[in-house]
């Protein structure tokens, strides 16, 4: 498979691949969080408002295990394009499955809503890990523009990002909209589903971008990688029968329980159920790490070193990936949201993180090079990012108790949170995968990527339960509660920093010289 030759620079300096698959990106993500910027206030919004009508109980668990599971299925579905699909096809008809999800959230049905999140989430378990897999694929090994190349890619991510709830939450929610629709005869109420078929217009310019470009890609994603042999791949095979056979039988488990009445047909029911198959698999995952025979004392530390940062990057998570259910809900119920005299949707708050993104990852790269040997090691980024995490929660604390009597709070209280939140991303995010790579043995390097998305699986489900309570405990005592819990991972692992360098360095003295 080779990449994109050298001499190419026909986007900014890099290959022209970069930009099909910059907008491709941008595109999908514009459809993935303009969706979820309006998602749990779609659900909770009243029958009459046009919404589910549900209390944020169940609203919550559905948000939070949908998320839960886009982040799941990136095993899979990474797996199927290394062995069977390539990278290409993998993106192209994880595309194809997502647009059918955001046409399926268009049709006002309960029916389609649910289809909808399912094909969602299978087209994005197919779509995100292999596109950023294609992008490394653009370049030769030793390729000075590589680095650089991702960061456009990242910032056509935060593109999108930053976009999409502007525009499917002006469609969802604004008053402006909806009197256009019931001037032109069309209920109002209705104006939800424009917002989720504006998502699928993105996804839709996504894949027309994706097939317009795609002469750009050279090989780039274009076969799965060969099998060593024929018992290679007959291996391969009998692995993915058993998946299919494993996620069919577990199907058929949770339907025969349903029926019976052994687990109650609801949402949640169905999270609960959900959250027992992710806890038992990061239980087998690490029980099958920890356990096996044949490591070295050093390599098992390494082990329990990734243990502690997966749970560090679940707590990092089940804070942050609250902006789409609780702070979605605070924004929508208790907070002003007036600018320059015209009101604003709630969702239009779901801009912010990538804004600061925009802005700030500059500065961070700058300040991380001007502090030189002072700049902190990966376990206290992680250990900051976590502080910052629970400080933006902390902050809303206050916000909570004005509006405890129903009182409209300023804005710039979720502001605040959300600058502190992208602060905390900007020091964990990006150290993350680097340390647990560096620390997984040889033997199980490429598992770590997987682990890296598991993390993100575990927060999201557990950020959904949190918002599950959103109307069972008082605010002030719901966002303290996640302040404290977060502030106390922060200090553990600040407890745990030089250890965890020590290991580090040793990781990385110990790996052989490229």
């Amino acid at each position: 498979m080779s990449p994109a030759p050298a001499a190419d620079g026909g986007f900014f300096g890099h290959p022209r691949g970069l930009r099909t698959l910059f907008f491709t990106e941008l595109w999908e993500r514009f459809s993935y969080y303009g969706m979820r910027a309006i998602l749990i206030l779609f659900m909770t919004a009243p029958a009459a408002a046009g919404g589910l009508g549900m209390g944020t109980a169940d609203a919550g668990v559905i948000y939070g295990t949908y998320t839960a599971l886009v982040y799941t299925l990136a095993l899979p579905g990474g797996w199927l394009a290394d062995r069977f699909l390539g990278q290409r096809r993998a993106t192209l008809w994880g595309g194809v499955l997502i647009l059918c999800g955001h046409v399926s959230l268009a049709v006002p049905s309960l029916p389609s809503f649910y289809l909808g999140l399912a094909f969602v989430v299978l087209g994005t378990g197919l779509l995100k890990p292999n596109i950023s897999a294609m992008v490394g694929q653009l370049y030769a090994p030793e390729d000075a523009r590589r680095d650089a190349g991702f960061s456009i890619y990242y910032m056509g991510i935060n593109l999108g990002a930053f976009l999409a709830p502007l525009a499917c939450g002006w469609l969802a929610q604004s008053p402006r909209f909806q009197e256009i629709l019931r001037a032109s005869g069309i209920a109002p109420e209705s104006s939800w589903h424009f917002g989720f078929a504006m998502a699928a217009v993105g996804m839709a310019l996504g894949l027309l971008q994706y097939l317009a470009g795609g002469r750009h890609l050279g090989d780039a994603g274009l076969a799965p990688v060969p099998p060593a042999g024929p018992e290679e791949a007959a291996r391969w095979r009998r692995q993915l029968r058993v998946g299919l056979l494993a996620a069919g039988s577990a199907c058929a488990g949770v339907a025969i329980l349903a029926l019976t009445g052994v687990l109650p047909v609801t949402a949640a029911g169905v999270s609960q159920a959900f959250s027992w198959l992710l806890l038992a698999t990061v239980v087998g995952l690490f029980g099958w790490l920890l356990l096996s025979g044949g490591w070295t004392p050093a390599e098992r530390r390494q082990l329990l070193v990734i243990l502690v940062l997966f749970v560090g990057a679940a707590v990092f998570w089940s804070v942050f990936e609250q902006a789409g259910s609780t702070l979605n809900l605070f924004a929508e119920r208790s907070t002003g949201r007036t600018l320059f005299g015209q009101e604003f949707p709630a969702s239009w708050f779901q801009s912010l993180n990538p804004l600061f993104i925009i802005l700030l990852a500059p500065l961070f790269a700058w300040l991380w090079v001007r502090l030189g040997s002072r700049e902190p090691g990966s376990p206290a980024k992680f250990a900051l990012g976590l502080l910052f995490a629970g400080l933006g929660f902390a902050v809303l604390v206050g916000a909570a108790r004005l509006a405890k009597d129903g009182v409209q709070v300023s804005p710039l209280w979720l502001v605040a949170t959300y600058l502190l939140h992208t602060i905390g991303e900007l020091c964990l995010s990006p150290v993350g995968l680097s340390a647990m790579t560096r620390l997984a043995p040889a033997r199980v390097a490429g598992l770590m990527m997987g682990v890296w998305f598991l993390a993100a699986s575990v927060g999201n489900l557990l950020g959904g339960q949190v918002a599950s309570l959103y109307e069972s405990l008082s605010l002030p005592a719901l966002f303290g509660a996640v302040a404290a819990f977060a502030l106390a991972a922060a200090a553990l692992l600040a407890l745990l920093t030089r250890p965890i360098a020590r290991t580090l360095a040793d990781a990385g003295a110990s790996r052989p010289a490229a």
